[in-house]
């Protein structure tokens, strides 16, 4: 069978979990990943496939696109296709995926991006979403998912920072004070009420999500809720609709949630008590592209044991033996280097 055979192949498998709500299946291992340039070698993926995950989730930053011509979209999406690792990945496991801004089509993009319509159906094209999904019938490639059976269900949530998002605050300080803050970002706080990460209809769906029943939940967010300290973008550029979040897990007694993003080029695990609970966020970037002096800049909530500026993903595994489960969050670097890791206890995340 040639490569091209096998990738239509699993596309179709693919696409079938995309178009389910839930699946009996049982997870254990869940492997995430971002920033991947479709344009130069990947080694990574025969790391990821070497954990045997039950489930890959593409958080962001899927490929480079950064184009308003949708050929050339389609075209950067084939290279990612192309990739002898990727194919191999796919001969694995299920993959999921929510997008971040170079994909979504322009740096930083956001509600303004004249191509966003059909951005989103050439991503929902490559990763077989079927015609009946609900992504298909409206804006933005928000999605959730339930995997396994009651008692072991996890909530897999995909939201979308880019369809609906409002434009940040440019951050006017000479480049000097912001050097000696250890800034590495262009953005400040906006907490206009006007504004929106999410928008409306997105924030009425995700309360809906919320509700239901789950053992844990992990919620994707493209880039990082919980760090706010660098400049770039972040949750923290919105503090009303970071605020939100956690007031929504709150009301609706949403236990046991771990947040992943990417988008940054580094790895690490940032904490707040600003909501109900410990709220943990697992950023793992990128799959090829890194960047030590971002990975630099100030984070007082980081609880991992550094800043890993190197190719990585994130791996959550989950031990359900116990009476009380527990999760592992490990990144992962070329050559299944463990670059650090963090055990979660789901009777400290109620």
């Amino acid at each position: 069978m040639t490569s091209i055979a096998r990738f239509v192949l699993l596309l179709v498998a693919t696409s079938a979990l995309a178009g389910a709500a839930s699946s009996e299946q049982i997870l254990q291992r869940i492997a995430f990943g971002s920033c991947a340039d479709q344009s130069i070698p990947q080694p990574i993926w025969d790391d990821v496939i070497a954990q045997k995950p039950n489930l890959f989730l593409f958080v962001g930053d899927n490929i480079y696109a950064d184009t308003e011509d949708l050929e050339v979209m389609s075209q950067k999406y084939a290279q990612l296709a192309a990739q002898p690792g990727y194919q191999k990945l796919l001969e694995t496991c299920p993959v999921l995926a929510t997008w971040d801004d170079h994909d979504f089509g322009v740096n930083d993009g956001g509600e303004w991006y004249p191509k966003r319509r059909e951005s989103q159906q050439i991503m929902l094209d490559f990763f077989g979403v079927p015609a009946d999904s609900p992504r298909r019938q409206r804006e933005g490639v928000y999605d959730a998912f339930v995997f396994g059976p009651e008692g072991r269900r996890v909530q897999v949530i995909l939201l979308d920072t880019r369809y609906f998002k409002s434009r940040a605050l440019k951050d006017r300080r000479p480049k000097a004070e912001k050097q000696r803050l250890n800034l590495v970002g262009w953005y400040v706080a906006n907490d206009d009420p006007a504004t929106t990460i999410l928008g409306d209809a997105q924030w009425a769906w995700l309360e809906e999500q919320l509700r239901q029943p789950a053992e844990l939940r992990l919620i994707v967010s493209s880039f990082q809720v919980i760090a706010d300290d660098k400049g770039m973008e972040s949750w923290g550029n919105f503090p009303h609709e970071r605020r939100r979040l956690y007031d929504l897990i709150a009301s609706t007694d949403a236990r046991n949630v771990c947040i992943l993003s990417g988008d940054v080029h580094f790895s690490e695990i940032s904490r707040t008590d600003e909501g109900p609970y410990p709220l943990y966020d697992f950023t793992s970037s990128g799959l090829t592209n890194s960047h030590e002096g971002w990975a630099s800049a100030t984070n007082p909530h980081r609880v991992s044991e550094i800043a890993y500026a190197k190719p990585t993903f994130g791996l959550v595994e989950i031990e359900w033996k116990d009476a009380n489960p527990i999760v592992q969050l490990r990144a992962i670097g070329l050559g299944g280097e463990v670059a650090f890791e963090r055990t979660l206890d789901f009777s400290n995340l109620q």
